[in-house]
């Protein structure tokens, strides 16, 4: 037990803010979860009080900073290498391939939105420099998560990113050492990835990255509600370029969201694209 319970006055206001400023949406079966996540951080900022908490959160000039350190209890960083790895495959393949050999001098942008720890760009990195291509293509890769992006950087992970489950190609381990129990990133991968710490509600702070011919924002969407995942749809439609190309997880659909993206399937992956 944290000791600080959670009315659902507080419940309301505080899931109220979180929705407000990281998007994450708590229904009311949350409650609970919700009061164990926040009061983690609240005692660890001083507080006694989730209601004291939230009053800081809200309107303290040193709010958002806390907010931030907030975002690192509350995201779900669940990834490793290689998910859901034959669309990857199919993104790389059939998409940033043909762009990065047709692109004469310029430079294929790929972006990982909400990339966690970094398992996913790496995972890019290492399927296109197994073609020769890493130095044609910029992968940039952001979080809202300062914690997530320490540990990307770095580079070094437990064992639970490479599941015993998935599909690991055999290119892998010209990139990938063994400390120990550790996994290790060469630094040739490391260095080919650009980490950003991004706010996917913050519009203006995704237009500074640029256009993108490719997006992948995975897994992400099922926290929120339709009215922000539109939001956030819409914002990075912004930022792909014509015929750009979109992924989200395979277990997740725009469809429902009216988005003025086309759906398309590509080597066994659906696509959403930038119409024009």
């Amino acid at each position: 037990m944290n000791g600080l319970p959670i009315s659902p006055q507080v419940f309301a206001i505080l899931g109220a803010l979180i929705e407000e400023k990281l998007g994450i949406h708590y229904g009311p079966l949350d409650k609970d979860l919700l009061g164990d996540k926040v009061a983690v951080r609240a005692v660890e900022a001083g507080f006694d009080s989730l209601l004291d908490y939230y009053y800081y959160l809200r309107y303290d000039p040193s709010g958002p900073v806390e907010l931030d350190a907030l975002a690192d209890v509350l995201v779900v960083g669940e990834t490793y290498f290689f998910r859901e790895f034959d669309q990857l495959e199919a993104l790389v393949r059939e998409i940033l391939v043909p762009l990065a050999e047709a692109s004469g001098s310029r430079n294929v942008r790929v972006w990982s939105a909400a990339c966690a720890t970094g398992e996913e760009p790496y995972s890019m990195a290492m399927l296109l420099a197994e073609r020769g291509l890493l130095d044609r293509v910029e992968i940039v890769a952001s979080d809202v998560s300062t914690r997530s992006l320490a540990a990307a950087r770095a580079g070094e992970y437990g064992p639970r990113s490479l599941r015993s489950q998935v599909k690991v190609p055999p290119c892998a381990w010209r990139f990938l050492q063994k400390n120990g129990e550790r996994i290790v990133v060469s630094d040739h991968i490391r260095n080919a990835v650009d980490f950003r710490r991004i706010n996917l509600l913050d519009g203006d702070a995704i237009k500074t990255l640029g256009l993108f011919d490719a997006i992948v924002c995975r897994n992400v969407l099922i926290y929120f509600q339709d009215s922000t995942a539109r939001r956030v749809i819409d914002a990075l439609t912004g930022v792909l370029v014509p015929n750009g190309a979109l992924l989200v997880g395979v277990s997740e659909s725009l469809l429902r969201l009216g988005t003025a993206l086309r759906c398309e399937e590509r080597g066994g992956a659906f696509v959403y694209r930038k119409v024009g």
